[in-house]
């Protein structure tokens, strides 16, 4: 089979290598679509995020948002057969621990990474443990499940968490993928929403995704901007994406009183002060990571009742062979979302 290597050093390898077999309660999927995530870009130059020893070293295929068919299983799998559409989830857990159980397989101390640590979705085939292949709906693409993962899934839980809904302004900084995201699941909650980003090509998606309101970061003051669309109040809810710390500081900078904030863009180092910013505006600050495990299904029902045009947020598509390309491009942003696909 062929699969993508990234050895560092911004070198893309496709390769061809044994269709590989699964073990005990693992499943062996035929790939349908794998999306590049911008984590990818730190194995794309050998210094990454998550991962043990191999990951940045060119020895694990990376791809952490798959989405394909079962067409074997391995000794004691149940509750999956040949032909089943699933979607993978990231996060490969010990099954035991208290967070595992608690369905939040990304908190285990002992936690591996689809795509970083074991051989994720940037080939035709792979496996993966049979927990961790979730039923992709009739009603979605495999290219949507990717997608709904990694991004929508994220963003679900994220503002699930922080009671988003009808009565809520929420303000989203980023318009990158995540951000896109985070405007599709907060308009389908009922919020309004109003998206925040230096490009004007990124806030006209934003506004055909349904944001009500736009704010370029670049030409306006976004603080005295959203304070003025809420009323000189500041949004309820807001939820950074970029990971730039000069957002991480408005965003805190722009909700309201007794408001929340949601850091969801990956960021090594910021400086904020807590005291203005948080303690005296007695502020809910938390982080936005992934999904449990057990809210598939309700995400899934979610994502299939409100009809979320998740496939708008892909900007371009590939195919395996192109993954030098693919990744060229992502690492020089001249895509926002791309995605292999087998179509």
């Amino acid at each position: 089979m062929k699969a993508v290597l990234l050895p560092g050093e911004r070198e893309v390898r496709v390769v061809e290598r044994e269709v590989p077999r699964p073990g005990p309660g693992e499943v062996l999927v035929r790939t349908r679509a794998s999306a590049i995530c911008r984590s990818d870009m730190s194995l794309y130059t050998g210094n990454p995020i998550v991962g043990g020893d191999a990951a940045g070293r060119g020895l694990v295929v990376p791809g952490h948002e798959p989405a394909g068919d079962v067409v074997e299983t391995g000794p004691g799998v149940t509750g999956l057969a040949l032909g089943d559409r699933v979607t993978g989830y990231l996060a490969i857990g010990c099954m035991r621990c208290e967070h595992c159980r608690g369905g939040r397989l990304m908190l285990c101390p002992r936690w591996k990474c689809l795509g970083f640590d074991v051989d994720g979705g940037d080939a035709e085939y792979f496996v993966a443990p049979a927990v961790n292949c979730l039923p992709l709906p009739d009603e979605l693409s495999y290219t949507a499940g990717a997608l709904l993962t990694d991004m929508v899934g994220t963003q679900y839980a994220t503002q699930k968490s922080l009671a988003v809904g009808g009565a809520t302004t929420l303000a989203v900084f980023g318009m990158g993928p995540m951000g896109g995201a985070a405007v599709l699941v907060g308009k389908a909650l009922g919020a309004t929403v109003l998206a925040v980003d230096l490009l004007d090509e990124r806030l006209a998606l934003a506004r055909e995704l349904g944001a009500d309101a736009v704010v370029n970061s670049g030409s306006d003051d976004a603080v005295a901007r959203l304070r003025e669309l809420t009323g000189g109040r500041g949004p309820d809810v807001v939820v950074e994406c970029s990971g730039a710390p000069p957002a991480q500081n408005s965003a805190l900078d722009c909700v309201r009183k007794l408001g929340s904030v949601a850091f969801v863009g990956e960021s090594r180092q910021t400086t904020i002060n807590p005291s203005d910013q948080i303690i005296r505006k007695l502020l809910r600050v938390t982080g936005g990571w992934y999904f449990p495990i057990d809210q598939f299904a309700e995400l899934s029902r979610f994502a299939v009742q409100h009809a979320l045009p998740i496939e708008r947020l892909v900007s371009h598509r590939y195919q395996l062979d192109d993954a030098p390309e693919a990744f060229r491009a992502f690492d020089r942003r001249l895509t926002d979302k791309a995605v292999f696909t087998w179509d």
